[in-house]
């Protein structure tokens, strides 16, 4: 690109931000941006095409203090003609900046060069239990800048819900190389169990008499075989109990299933079943389970 095409650029402008506009307005503006103009949004559309790699190389400048500030001076220098005087000398800018050659040829040293392609991103839904094993799946990919077609890419075990997996080389193409896929990971909800970092929730439902006199309970794990818990007596509803190892597996590490004990009471009891409660509730009238919380009531 012409130095003149550069300083002509109002890379503020581009951007719409104020001159004096700080690092996270300008990191903020780009963003907003970048997600409204994203190649994958505009389709092909070559007008916005244009304009994303504009505001892209207008963030390239004005995010890099060193190089925001060699354009700002620059571009003032330009605007008063002081660039049409250093060429009557030696070309470059050595009066004004020191040496070092054309201002330009500094402040775009690197961007003159091949680019890699852009990052593309995608998102696919997987069950809970491949979230957690991990699995090995087709994509399909449609895009404006990489076509349509099929790849095959592995899902890491214990991934998480929301979590990115990175491609490398299988974004969008460029001199330099390809860019990037980004896929989103959206884990679909399990009936039974749900995920606290590498814990394993599960909440298991437990008669009131087996909570009351205690009792050995099998439950289901993820891995797909049973275990059994000791439910001690008098355990109360709410209670959570730890089984371990048998949460999400990442690597050497590996969590716990945590448990929590909700008591059932039944909807509607007949014959033995309620003669058997009402002598029970007879044998302990004498309890009164709320004096305490009558006495903290009243503090």
């Amino acid at each position: 690109m012409a130095t003149k095409d550069l300083y002509e650029k109002d890379y503020y402008a581009i951007l719409g931000v104020d001159k004096k506009a700080n690092a996270a307005t300008i990191k903020k503006t780009y963003r907003s941006l970048a997600r409204e103009l994203h190649p994958d949004k505009t389709r092909g559309d070559k007008k916005l095409e244009d304009r994303f790699k504009e505001v892209s190389e207008a963030y390239e400048i004005l995010s890099d203090d060193k190089k925001r500030a060699e354009y700002d001076q620059a571009r003032q220098a330009f605007q008063s003609g002081a660039y049409s005087q250093g060429k009557q000398f030696s070309g470059d800018f050595s009066d004004l900046f020191g040496g070092g050659g054309d201002i330009f040829s500094q402040i775009f040293t690197g961007r003159r060069g091949p680019r890699k392609g852009q990052d593309i991103e995608t998102e696919i839904a997987i069950s809970f239990r491949d979230a957690l094993f991990g699995k090995e799946m087709d994509l399909k990919l449609s895009s404006a800048n990489v076509g349509a077609g099929s790849i095959t890419i592995r899902i890491p075990a214990g991934v998480s819900d929301g979590s990115k997996v990175r491609i490398k080389g299988r974004g969008a193409p460029g001199e330099a190389g390809p860019g990037d896929l980004y896929v989103l990971v959206n884990v679909i909800a399990h009936p039974v169990f749900s995920r606290k970092g590498d814990n394993l929730l599960l909440t298991l439902p437990v008669s009131f008499t087996e909570a009351a006199l205690g009792a050995d309970i099998s439950l289901p794990t993820i891995n797909g075989d049973d275990v059994k818990v000791r439910i001690s007596p008098g355990t109360p509803n709410g209670k959570v109990l730890r089984v371990k190892g048998r949460g999400v597996r990442k690597g050497v590490n590996v969590g716990d299933l945590l448990v929590t004990i909700d008591v059932q009471v039944p909807q509607r009891i007949d014959g033995k079943a309620k003669r058997a409660l009402e002598e029970f509730a007879q044998a302990t009238r004498n309890e009164n389970l709320r004096s305490e919380f009558m006495q903290r009531a009243r503090v």
